[in-house]
Formats: structure tokens, C-alpha cells, sequence
């Protein structure tokens, strides 16, 4: 078997600006609403009390690829990252391993980019403010592709000060409360989803809520109530109402299938996105294979062009 690339977590990094992961992740999109790419459902492996694992393929731009990831949420306390894992990818016209990519800054730039993708299909038309709730890595990059989809300026909050405060000096943004955040155009959360930040009371005209955290069952970072009070959208049906932000609202029997659209749907141009500018909107993300796929396909082509380097192993 020939040497296969490793692309490790700077070089992914260093491979893939915001602004074009915002454009792949939106090509995802209408791949996949299209019938072109392919994407079984995600597999969760329990590993209670700790954590899961996720196992997640999909096919499409000549490569199938395979996502093996974690989630800990008490690896924060250890010094270890939350998200760990590798994507293998491998050529769709003979099977041969193509590349082993690092999941975890792939996990971070698609949750990113996913953010900016739906406040520019579901924000307000003139939205610029943004409240960041959750100022982790993942909240990090949500806001930083925000930031290159020109919207800000924009207000940290973590309970964390320090995380907040890094990433509103890195952006030029200001530090404020949970209140403050939820006053903005744009709310984008990226929470552990083991409790509601987001309220019924928290709602006002024109929000959009990017949804982030939620990423499994059990998960909420909004309280039901608010959920229902707002017009659905979400990454993809299947996953968001068995593990994600819609799920508590679902099984409560206040949100159908026919009140959610998937984003793919929009960005197609077969469903309408936001038909009112007082409309409060709310995008359920739970993260797709297709989004993965996407930008590992940006890091072999920065690699075929030179860009980045990588290591290599053989097996």
C-alpha cells in the first residue's frame, strides 16, 4: 500500500481560511439537497458516564470519507480537548486510502462555518450584531467565520471570563453578560447542552438563534418553550429530532416534521428561508458527515497545490 498523507491539527488549520469554509460548507449544503453526495446516519457508541463516541460516512466530489470522533465533556477538567478523533479518507473509484485527517479542526471550522452559512440564509437582512454564547474552540471559530461573513460587532460571553475576553480581543469585540449576548441580531450558542442558556423570555423580534452545543440526545440549550416560539430550521431531520436542539420539543409533541425546514432545502431554493424581518428563527445544528467531507476535500486540494505539507505513514 503507498504512503498515505496525515494532515494534523495546525496544518488543517493553516489549510482552510473562514471565508472558505463558509463557501465549502455552503456547497455541502446543495450537494447533499441535491442527490449528489450521500450520508447515512451518524452512529453514537456510548461510553457512559464519560462521553460517546460517533462514527460518520459520506460520499461525494470523487472520495468517501469516515468520521471517528468523541465527545468527553469531562475532559475539560484533565486538560484534554472535548472533541478528538480521524477522518479516513479514502477514493470512491477504487477504495484506495487517500488520507488520514485530524477531526477535531475539522469539527470546528464546519461548526463555524455552518453558523455563518444559516445567519446569512436565516438572519435578518440587515443583521450585524452577534452574541456569542460559548467562547470554547468551537465557539471560538463560530465567531471568527462570523466575523469574515462581515457580521459584528459582536458580544463574548463564557463562564469563563478569560476564554470571553481572549476572543473579544482577538476580534475586536467586547465582553458582556448572557443578557447582553442574547440582545444582539445574531445568538449563536455553542454550549455543553446540559442546560438551557436560551428562554422563552429571552426572545425578541428579528433573532436569529444559531444552535450549536446540542449535538446528542439529552442535549438542550434552550428551553423547550422557546424552541416552539420560534420558526425552524435545521442541518438535517433526522439527526436534529432524535439528538439535537429540537429533540425535547419533538418528543413533547409541540414541533412536527412540517414545522422544520432543512437548510439544504433553502440554499437549494426549494423552500423559503425567512419571510419576515420580525421573524425569530432558530437553526438546529448537529453536525453532518457532508460538512466534513466538504472540507477535507479543501485540504487535499490545498495539498495537491502546495499549500501545506504533510506528513505521511505507511500501513
Amino acid at each position: 500500500m503507498p504512503e498515505i498523507p496525515v494532515f494534523n491539527h495546525e496544518t488543517v488549520l493553516s489549510a482552510i481560511s473562514a471565508s472558505e469554509a463558509i463557501e465549502r460548507i455552503r456547497h455541502a449544503f446543495v450537494e447533499y439537497a441535491s442527490g449528489e453526495w450521500t450520508m447515512p446516519p451518524k452512529v453514537y457508541l456510548d461510553a457512559y458516564p464519560a462521553g460517546d463516541f460517533r462514527a460518520m460516512p459520506a460520499k461525494g466530489g470523487g472520495v468517501a470519507i469516515l468520521k471517528w470522533v468523541t465527545s468527553f465533556p469531562g475532559n475539560a477538567a484533565a486538560g484534554l480537548p472535548v472533541v478528538m478523533g480521524v477522518i479516513c479518507v479514502s477514493s470512491a473509484e477504487d477504495g484506495r486510502p487517500l488520507a488520514l485527517v485530524d477531526a477535531r479542526a475539522i469539527t470546528a471550522l464546519r461548526t463555524g462555518a455552518v453558523a455563518a452559512v444559516a445567519a446569512q440564509e436565516l438572519g435578518p437582512e440587515d443583521a450585524r450584531t452577534v452574541g456569542i454564547v460559548g467562547c470554547g474552540f468551537n465557539g471560538a471559530w463560530a465567531a471568527r467565520c462570523l466575523a469574515a461573513a462581515e457580521f459584528g460587532p459582536g458580544m463574548c460571553f463564557d463562564l469563563d471570563a478569560e476564554a470571553a475576553g481572549s476572543l473579544a480581543g482577538e476580534l475586536g469585540w467586547e465582553v458582556g453578560s448572557l443578557e447582553d449576548a442574547l440582545t444582539c441580531d445574531v445568538v449563536t450558542c455553542v454550549t455543553p447542552g446540559d442546560q438551557p442558556v436560551v428562554r422563552e423570555a429571552s426572545l425578541h423580534a428579528r433573532m436569529h438563534l444559531n444552535m450549536l452545543g446540542a449535538d446528542g440526545p439529552g442535549k438542550a440549550e434552550a428551553e423547550v418553550g422557546a424552541v416552539r416560539a420560534c420558526r425552524l430550521f435545521c442541518d438535517e431531520w433526522r439527526q436534529a429530532s432524535h439528538g439535537g436542539e429540537l429533540t425535547g420539543a419533538v418528543e413533547a409533541g409541540l414541533v412536527t416534521r412540517d414545522q422544520v425546514t432543512d437548510l439544504g432545502a433553502v440554499l437549494t431554493g426549494a423552500a423559503p428561508g425567512r419571510q419576515a424581518p420580525d421573524e425569530i428563527t432558530l437553526f438546529d445544528s448537529t453536525g453532518l458527515a457532508i460538512q466534513d467531507l466538504a472540507l477535507c476535500l479543501a485540504v487535499l486540494a490545498a495539498h495537491r497545490a502546495g499549500t501545506v505539507k504533510a506528513q505521511a505513514v505507511r500501513i
